[in-house]
């Protein structure tokens, strides 16, 4: 089976990874999502994962059921390979990483590109306050860590602002992986 890009989405707690990879998704049937597996309950909203306990997440990995598998934020996640059915006829699998994982993700999946999404402080704080899933003091922990670069190395980076409406966002990172693959 051909190998099919994967462009991993990252940026700070708040910016909109999910909702833009769902929006991509939606209006680009060749942009497939890779669901993760995490070591917390899917009743905890956010994000659609794949929740499993710990000793379940450690069986998992010993015996290579991840092509990617990382600690953060006191969790442990994975990225299952992707299968022949989620890479027929796809022309990108987009997946949500970590910051402090995509060099080794680089190494994983060939070809790759990071899609970099940021947004305006305020924005940020307000996205975090909305959702409510942390208390006062981690909304402030993870905008602390807003403004964290990425790795040295990387070799192909998008960076969009998604500070506006998610319809622009989401025209921006087409027209850009349009003239890429033109």
């Amino acid at each position: 089976m051909r190998r099919v890009p994967v462009i991993a989405v990252v940026g700070p707690s708040g910016v909109g990874k999910d909702s833009v990879m769902a929006a991509l998704a939606a209006r680009d049937p060749g942009l497939r999502l890779i669901r993760r597996v995490i070591t917390r309950s899917e009743e905890a909203g956010g994000e659609p994962f794949t929740g499993v306990s710990q000793q379940t997440f450690d069986a998992m990995r010993a015996v290579g059921g991840f092509a990617l598998s990382w600690q953060a934020h006191g969790l442990s996640y994975g990225i299952p390979m992707p299968s022949d059915a989620e890479r027929a006829g796809a022309r990108a699998l987009l997946v949500n990483l970590s910051r402090g994982v995509l060099l080794r993700a680089q190494e994983v999946f060939r070809p790759f590109t990071v899609l970099s999404l940021t947004a305006r402080p305020e924005v940020l704080a307000a996205r975090l306050a909305a959702r409510g899933r942390e208390d006062a003091a981690g909304q402030a922990q993870r905008l602390g860590r807003a403004d964290m670069a990425l790795p040295e190395g990387l070799r192909r980076v998008i960076t969009i602002d998604n500070s506006g409406p998610l319809d622009r966002t989401v025209e921006a990172v087409l027209a850009h992986l349009q003239r890429e693959s033109a």
